[in-house]
């Protein structure tokens, strides 16, 4: 199934804003004036948002007026996806009768390395890609220009809790595998021919701890002492290239 890709619009203006939460506007952020007075419609505005698990982000009058200027946000704008997110329970159902193989993104925060890693993901043929809606990139113009292409063909599920979407595909059958630097296991010893799902951190922080303990499985790259990391859609690649050629090898 194929999603067309949107530019990215922002939307400013307290009425445009909630019509697009009504109408299921794909919504990566909305920004709020820090001075703006929290009543009515507004009040109205950021609960619907919650209630869509849409962050908000407090930012200066000065930060809007320079987008807008001449007040037309009133206080509010909303930044829409480059992209319709589909469910995780959409991405689950394309691929049944197929050997599952999904990627989560755990505070991936430069959209280069998430389009890199997207394009990877495409061109590997993995199933999805699930990302949470905190403390991690959005889909934006910058990954789809990262992505090369290839965002018009991915599957992108953005979650409220990625903890507790990993334990759902678990209940499905999913095997679920961490890479973190100071697992046992090296990624190539481990088996990756089954249903699975790849679990990849930012460069920084790696996983999250309650990321990294609902993972069935962790795996490290090898690395000499010189390197204390890898960049993230690189270890993404050659997580996601192991897994290919381990279900190759189970064919031949």
């Amino acid at each position: 199934m194929r999603h067309t890709r949107k530019t990215e619009d922002i939307i400013p203006g307290r009425n445009a804003v909630i019509e697009a939460l009504r109408a299921n506007r794909p919504i990566n952020k909305l920004l709020v004036a820090k001075s703006t007075s929290f009543e009515g419609s507004l009040r109205k505005l950021i609960f619907l948002a919650r209630e869509k698990y849409i962050p908000v982000q407090l930012v200066e009058q000065m930060y809007l007026d320079k987008m807008f200027p001449g007040g037309a946000h009133q206080g509010v704008v909303a930044l829409a996806s480059a992209k319709e997110y589909v469910t995780i329970e959409h991405i689950l159902a394309e691929t049944k009768e197929k050997n599952p193989l999904l990627l989560f993104l755990d505070e991936i925060t430069d959209p280069r390395n998430f389009g890199a890693i997207v394009r990877t993901a495409v061109a590997a043929g993995v199933h999805g890609v699930i990302i949470p809606r905190h403390r991690t990139a959005p889909v934006t113009p910058a990954v789809a220009k990262a992505a090369a292409g290839a965002l018009e063909y991915a599957l992108i599920a953005r979650v409220a809790n990625l903890t507790q979407t990993i334990m759902y595909v678990q209940q499905h059958g999913l095997w679920v595998v961490g890479a973190d630097a100071a697992a046992k296991d090296v990624f190539w010893d481990a088996t990756l021919t089954g249903p699975l799902a790849l679990v990849v951190g930012g460069e920084s922080k790696g996983l999250g701890r309650l990321v990294r303990q609902k993972c069935d499985l962790l795996v490290r790259l090898p690395m000499t002492e010189k390197a204390s990391s890898l960049n993230a859609s690189v270890a993404a690649a050659l997580l996601i290239y192991e897994v290919l050629r381990q279900r190759r090898s189970m064919k031949q």
